[in-house]
């Protein structure tokens, strides 16, 4: 799944004895992620009520990750070899101060890698969504849940069609969703049915992002058609 989320910008031993941040930790999986992968030590920080879980799901790995129940522009001075931010950024109406805490506590010749939705490959997904959040937005959780649980259904029969159709995020569909558990699938559904905030960037916004807050060698993959991933790194002569 790491390697699928960096696609080509990160190699198998980019974060091999690295001191990492992962700003949005939620309840913990790309921290594991990120020390599966090598990191010698993942700063997590969550500042939502998921803080306790994300603590208990990785108190096995003790010393190597430390926990911080702060916002993402309150990031340690560091410095530290990488940031990331995994599907959080997109949420966040005003991210430049994540962006520019993350440069500031970076080591020179670190890098920041990010994920966020993309407005590129979404077209016809969200001439659909964006109208239809109107109605669910207001809808109580038990009528938004039985909702989700109709479209999963929706969406399962979508996925069986994008196995022989070439249709829009069929590489997502068949893919990503496809692969997860019914649990999961509904809850993604229901996810995208009351974002409190969600942002499908351009790819110029997506390099703009990093790039004007001081990062340079900035590179992006469009990762299943859908999402860009972003990397950029910190220049060597800045502090």
């Amino acid at each position: 799944m790491w390697a699928d989320i960096c696609g080509p910008l990160a190699g198998a031993d980019d974060f091999v004895g690295k001191t990492v941040v992962d700003v949005g930790s939620g309840t913990g999986r790309i921290v594991a992620m990120l020390l599966a992968s090598g990191a010698a030590r993942v700063v997590a920080i969550e500042p939502s009520v998921a803080f306790e879980v994300l603590q208990e799901n990785l108190r096995g790995y003790g010393n190597r990750v430390e926990f911080l129940n702060v916002t993402g522009e309150r990031i340690p001075p560091g410095p530290f070899d990488r940031v990331v931010s995994i599907g959080v950024l997109h949420h966040i109406p005003q991210p430049e101060p994540v962006v520019q805490a993350a440069y500031h506590a970076l080591k020179p010749g670190g890098k920041m890698l990010v994920w966020l939705y993309g407005h590129e490959g979404n077209q016809a997904y969200l001439r659909f969504v964006l109208p239809l959040r109107r109605i669910t937005a207001k809808l109580p959780h038990w009528c938004l849940a039985v909702t989700a649980q109709a479209l999963t259904v929706a969406a399962d029969l979508y996925t069986l069609a994008c196995r022989v159709l070439p249709l829009p995020l069929a590489d997502y569909m068949v893919n990503v969703l496809g692969k997860c558990s019914r649990d999961k699938r509904v809850l993604t559904v229901y996810d995208q049915l009351n974002p409190a905030y969600a942002k499908y960037y351009r790819e110029d916004e997506a390099r703009a992002l990093l790039g004007r807050h001081g990062f340079m060698d900035i590179r992006l993959h469009h990762r299943r058609g859908y999402s860009w991933t972003v990397i950029g790194t910190k220049p060597d002569d800045t502090k």
